[in-house]
């Protein structure tokens, strides 16, 4: 029998010929999640708040406000996707630390090494590359959309392309450094969550189960809120940098 985390997402069930993954499963939960508490939240905004409603405000405000330090008069356009990246991660991040998210499952055999195999329910979204590498993509594709909603296609293209050999070539490293964007984002946040979830996985099989993994709960909690302002804050000035006139650099 293996035990352990597996590199990629387990397959609990298939519709037709996709596969269905944990992490798949997981994805809608967290997605359900956000809806459900944004929902409830919201349905009745009052001028004194209650307890969730103020909980609510203060998040988005606090997290406005920082959004605002960096967008400046581009707050309003840039904040909604900037705070969906962070809010998501962080409850995805902190959902991957609930008793049961890894642990709960069934066994099945394998049909290459023909032993039995853990696969849980539920695992952590972003111990998964295609979510990261997913979540990297749309960051990089939504920046490149914001540059040319700024610049216009013209002064969009000016970015990367000239007449004059050097900027051109400046402009070409540049244009092969988004691509590495890609892979930065991806494997930054990855790396991070899988880390995490190995060594709790491991901690968890020592002698004093309930005891060992305290201290790297508490070290996963800092850096699942650290992972999911890091990737929403690189986005947010990937979106500011590319946004800005040449004249402006």
């Amino acid at each position: 029998m293996t035990e352990g985390v597996s590199l990629a997402a387990e397959a609990i069930g298939r519709i037709g010929p996709l596969p269905i993954t944990n992490t798949f499963v997981t994805t809608w939960v967290v997605t359900g999640i956000l809806i459900l508490f944004a929902f409830i939240s919201t349905r009745h905004v009052q001028k004194i708040p209650g307890p969730l409603q103020n909980f609510a405000e203060f998040i988005v405000e606090s997290f406005r406000g920082m959004v605002q330090s960096v967008a400046g008069e581009k707050t309003a356009v840039f904040f909604p996707i900037v705070a969906s990246f962070f809010f998501f991660i962080i409850t995805a991040n902190y959902f991957g630390l609930l008793p049961g998210v890894g642990t709960v499952g069934f066994h099945e055999l394998s049909p290459t090494t023909h032993e039995q195999t853990f696969v849980p329910l539920f695992r952590s979204i972003n111990s998964d590359l295609n979510t990261t590498l997913a979540l990297a993509l749309v960051s990089v594709i939504a920046t490149h959309y914001f540059a040319i909603r700024y610049l216009g296609f013209k002064g969009y293209m000016t970015k990367w392309f000239s007449l004059n050999p050097i900027i051109l070539f400046v402009g070409l490293i540049e244009l092969a450094g988004e691509i590495t964007k890609v892979i930065s984002l991806s494997f930054r946040l990855y790396g991070n969550i899988y880390a995490g979830e190995s060594v709790l996985e491991t901690a968890s099989h020592k002698l004093f189960a309930f005891i060992v993994p305290i201290p790297f709960m508490s070290l996963e909690i800092i850096v699942g809120f650290v992972q999911a302002l890091v990737f929403s804050m690189l986005t947010l000035a990937f979106m500011v940098l590319l946004t800005q006139k040449h004249e402006a650099h």
